[in-house]
């Protein structure tokens, strides 16, 4: 997997890990990262799967409908390598906050579903539900909490069905932060500001 890692002043310090929407790159969310989070170490990831050359975190069947068995197994393999990651650059697996536009959005969610008590947080601009039935409970204890953002005039994504992924998440143990702007499926300066405020309040 693909990657950037840019490691901050403070070992013990936070790490924000960036995931990329459909088409972007490891450099894509970088320039978001000083505007969410000063003096945390950095780390951005390329999607393995290649969707008419676009790179994504997994495959999908059509516009909105994922292919739930490569979303577990390139969840179990993006935590795989963070869990090899995080030994060879030397940063703190319980420290990991996620934040994800759209398909990045989606595989940190997964992540949140899959291992719940691994991120210590995320951000999810955009976010679909990634997974439906899974067998397993997944609650946390770790509380961690949990910001979204939708687009009221998102067309890709229907605003009651992340309703009701917030409520799912929130019954689950997370305390979800869930935001409506006056926009699209495109990512605003309000989207970031707000993310801003809830990681200083989050993790000062």
């Amino acid at each position: 997997m693909k990657y950037i890692y840019q490691p901050a002043a403070n070992k013990d310090a936070y790490t924000l890990l960036l995931l990329h929407g459909t088409g972007g790159d490891e450099q894509d969310m970088l320039p978001l990262a000083p505007e969410l989070a000063k003096d945390f170490h950095i780390l951005s990831l390329r999607g393995n799967v290649q969707e008419h050359g676009m790179p994504r975190f997994f495959r999908r069947l059509g516009m909105g409908v994922f292919d739930e068995p490569d979303v577990h197994f390139r969840t179990h393999e993006m935590v795989h390598f963070l869990k090899e990651l995080s030994a060879k650059e030397g940063f703190d697996l319980q420290k990991l906050v996620a934040t994800g536009y759209s398909n990045g959005a989606n595989i940190a969610g997964a992540v949140l579903m899959l291992y719940p008590e691994l991120l210590a947080g995320a951000i999810l601009f955009r976010p679909m539900q990634p997974l439906h039935g899974i067998e397993d409970p997944f609650e946390t204890n770790r509380q961690q909490p949990v910001f979204m953002s939708s687009g009221k005039m998102d067309g890709t994504v229907d605003p009651a069905a992340t309703a009701a992924y917030a409520t799912l998440l929130t019954a689950n143990g997370f305390r979800v932060s869930s935001y409506d702007i006056n926009t699209g499926h495109n990512l605003t300066q309000q989207d970031i500001d707000l993310a801003a405020g809830w990681v200083q309040e989050n993790f000062r």
